[in-house]
């Protein structure tokens, strides 16, 4: 005989994610959340709107207790990473201050599928609820989960194109040539009218200062040191200026009215990293684009003295006019200063090779004093004073020569072309390999042939545009010796800083009544 079961129900008597008693009459703490992703005036009154919307409508209900409106202006949904009022948020949720969150919809919530489904994960363990009013989910509700993977993929796919799309404007607005830089945190420039750049006089003052300090030998860390002291204001707005800082601003093109565009790209839409460019995607380089600060010749002048200082160990010191300007006849190394007797009334420094007792082998080239290199300039500057007009006008007359660069320029445009088709039908080589069944030996003979002419043109590119690059510096270096070269009187009587660093490219001791000038022409006198 079957035994007779009575099931008998207990109801519940807690709610299922806030442990309360069922007959407790608690009102939920909830938070809005509202975000505009761009700055733009037309963003302001949609992002006002938001805050003022889910203020009225959280106080609107009697069984919800108002507790914050937290926000991000201006901040891309795609990682949760820079969105501080998300993050604080979600924190503050975490800690117990927060029920349930409202937010307009999911793709303001998060545009990256992971991350959105983490953060509801991580409240929905807490008991924390979040409603998204556009798509209608609760993510307590049974089917919300499912509903919210799917919205938030959508909009994670909607940020993809949406990042795309604007990447393909910038590159052809790059490629249409129109230049375009954060002018509040470039100094130098304003936005003009049109909307391109124009020379901020006040700030131009600094720009042209550091440039003339370099070429006075002064070193990218005494440059720094010496605007901080002055309180002279860095492009970002601040009164501490860094080495970096100098010397994006000393290889900087557009300073001398010209620009390069697409120096970086963005890698990932989901992280917006980015990268900078060394070949990876085509860049553009325009000349004579704005109104130049510096002068051609003086900023090539400026690349040809960072590629000298930043050569092998013997390095550039600014701490004297005679830093890295002398060197051993004998090793090839630079003098440096040295002080004799420093605590005595004999105190007195002299100028010694570096690397004089290094080794078992000592350097034989003599010491010597300011005074001995000042009156050894001055006697080689001189000697070549003699032949001026004959050193100005075979200067004259051989630079056309000596720097013509029109063969290299026709051979370079040649060149870019020839790997531009070359990439080109590299590109399609693999295309049609990916969509059409090919022969894979015949593919792999053709894709290396293709690689192989790419390789070629693209090594001799290099060496081109390295060749122009290098005579263009040396043109400029010569033509602004020349320049100076003319306004000197017949003779020197007084050795002066302007005419050291206009004149001397390097001096060369062997021996006390044998040091050796390298004027900037190229010319070495004997002093």
């Amino acid at each position: 005989m079957a035994q007779h079961r009575k099931v008998k129900t207990i109801p519940a008597t807690l709610t299922r994610f806030t442990s309360a008693p069922i007959t407790e009459q608690k009102k939920r703490r909830v938070a809005g959340y509202a975000r505009v992703s761009t700055d733009h005036d037309d963003q302001f009154t949609s992002y006002e709107a938001q805050i003022d919307y889910y203020t009225k409508y959280i106080k609107s209900r009697d069984d919800w207790e108002f507790v914050q409106v937290y926000t991000d202006e201006g901040i891309t949904g795609t990682s949760t990473k820079r969105r501080e009022g998300f993050r604080t948020m979600v924190a503050d949720a975490l800690d117990g201050k927060i029920d349930l969150i409202v937010t307009k919809s999911v793709s303001r919530f998060a545009r990256n599928t992971v991350d959105s489904l983490t953060t509801i994960r991580q409240l929905k363990e807490k008991g924390i609820e979040v409603y998204f009013e556009k798509e209608n989910i609760w993510t307590f509700d049974g089917k919300g989960e499912l509903l919210l993977t799917i919205m938030s993929s959508l909009a994670q796919e909607e940020s993809r194109s949406i990042s795309e799309n604007c990447t393909w404007g910038q590159r052809k607005r790059f490629a249409d040539g129109k230049v375009s830089v954060a002018y509040k945190r470039f100094l130098g420039y304003d936005k003009g009218p049109d909307g391109n750049l124009i020379v901020n006089q006040e700030q131009a003052v600094t720009i042209k200062r550091i440039y003339q300090m370099f070429l006075q030998g002064i070193t990218y860390h005494s440059i720094a040191q010496e605007l901080t002291e002055d309180k002279v204001l860095t492009p970002g707005g601040k009164t501490k200026w860094s080495i970096s800082t100098v010397k994006s601003i000393l290889r900087n093109e557009k300073y001398k009215g010209d620009a390069l565009l697409q120096k970086s790209y963005t890698v990932d839409f989901l992280t917006k990293k980015t990268k900078v460019n060394e070949g990876e995607i085509p860049q553009y380089y325009v000349e004579g684009n704005h109104e130049a600060i510096i002068d051609p010749d003086v900023f090539e002048m400026v690349q040809r003295e960072i590629e000298r200082r930043g050569k092998g160990k013997k390095y550039h010191s600014g701490v004297h006019a005679f830093s890295s300007k002398i060197k051993c006849g004998e090793c090839g190394c630079w003098y440096g200063s040295k002080v004799w007797h420093s605590t005595s009334k004999y105190k007195k420094t002299i100028w010694r090779c570096n690397h004089k007792y290094d080794g078992d082998h000592t350097c034989r080239t003599p010491h010597l004093t300011d005074e001995e290199v000042q009156a050894a300039f001055l006697l080689a500057a001189n000697k070549l004073l003699s032949t001026k007009e004959e050193v100005i006008g075979n200067g004259r007359a051989m630079m056309d020569v000596l720097f013509d660069t029109k063969d290299l320029e026709s051979e370079q445009d040649h060149l870019l072309q020839e790997t531009q088709v070359v990439s080109d039908m590299v590109q399609q080589c693999i295309y049609e390999n990916a969509h059409v069944a090919l022969d894979q030996t015949e593919y792999q003979k053709r894709y290396d042939a293709l690689t192989q002419r790419f390789d070629k043109a693209k090594a001799r590119l290099e060496t081109v545009m390295e060749e122009i690059s290098q005579r263009q510096t040396q043109r400029a270096a010569y033509e602004a010796f020349l320049t100076a070269f003319e306004k000197l009187p017949d003779t020197l009587t007084e050795f002066t800083l302007d005419n050291w660093h206009g004149l001397v490219d390097y001096a060369t001791v062997y021996a006390k009544d044998d040091i050796r000038f390298t004027f900037k022409n190229g010319q070495e006198v004997k002093a």
